[in-house]
């Protein structure tokens, strides 16, 4: 069957498919296919935007799929704890998060300097790596322009690259551990995010602030959950575009 309330939500509104294909940046016969073919439903993302378009409940439009009171609810229940910055986080924090990796040890980051002197940090990254857990450590790239745009946003300039630079010099004696993989991302970062397993800390970026005076979300994944996999997604991402490097300095000379 086709979907008649899609249809008939764009008529109601007196829209033609052109016009909402133009408002969602798709095909008009994405759209159309959309109604006429049950099969074939937008992504999520098109589903809310279709929905807020037409000022419709996405479980209306697509019955099957669940209300946003439902979806609030979950991402409620995922949000472990907000700090306002992340200066206020213990900084044991980060050791005990990672401490509990069995499947996943994520590090995406500009420069993520502050980690790299602590100690206890450094060893937990010891003993995961002895035990078999992967570890993906990313970092941005010193000679990219994503990093050049933070450090004038932050005010600090080539310092930014600098600190970059320093991190994967403090990093030197864990290139080579076994499972520890280094890449280099030149993507525009608009959160530092730190995963293990099914917990992450997701510190925001704020223009013009150092991200220590930005907010840290500390999020757990939960069944029905899609905040979690959202951010989790977007580390995915930027792995697969970034660089892989074998020493702290083999990024020298090259651009990403």
């Amino acid at each position: 069957m086709a979907n008649e309330r899609l249809r008939g939500a764009i008529v109601d509104l007196g829209m033609t498919f052109d016009e909402v294909a133009e408002r969602l940046g798709v095909s008009a016969k994405t759209v159309e296919r959309w109604i006429n073919d049950p099969e074939r439903k937008p992504y999520r993302r098109f589903q809310y935007a279709t929905a807020s378009l037409l000022k419709c409940e996405v479980s209306y439009l697509w019955p099957d799929e669940r209300t946003s009171a439902e979806v609030t609810a979950s991402g409620n229940a995922e949000l472990v704890k907000l700090y306002p910055h992340r200066s206020v986080v213990m900084q044991s924090l980060w050791p005990k998060l990672y401490g509990q990796a069995t499947r996943q040890f994520d590090v995406l980051v500009y420069s993520g300097f502050w980690l790299t002197e602590d100690p206890a940090f450094l060893r937990i990254v010891k003993e995961k790596s002895a035990n078999g857990v992967p570890i993906r450590f990313m970092l941005g790239d010193p000679l990219s322009q994503a990093v050049a745009v933070r450090g004038e946003d932050e005010g600090i300039g080539e310092a930014m690259a600098g600190k970059i630079r320093n991190a994967l010099l403090n990093y030197r004696s864990i290139f080579g551990l076994p499972g520890v993989e280094f890449r280099l991302h030149g993507t525009t970062l608009y959160n530092s995010i730190y995963r293990a397993d099914d917990e992450m800390l997701a510190n925001g970026h704020l223009y013009g602030v150092g991200a220590y005076m930005a907010p840290v979300l500390h999020l757990q994944r939960v069944p029905g959950g899609e905040l979690f996999d959202a951010y989790a997604e977007s580390v995915e991402r930027v792995w697969e575009s970034a660089r892989p490097i074998s020493s702290p300095t083999d990024w020298e000379g090259t651009q990403a």
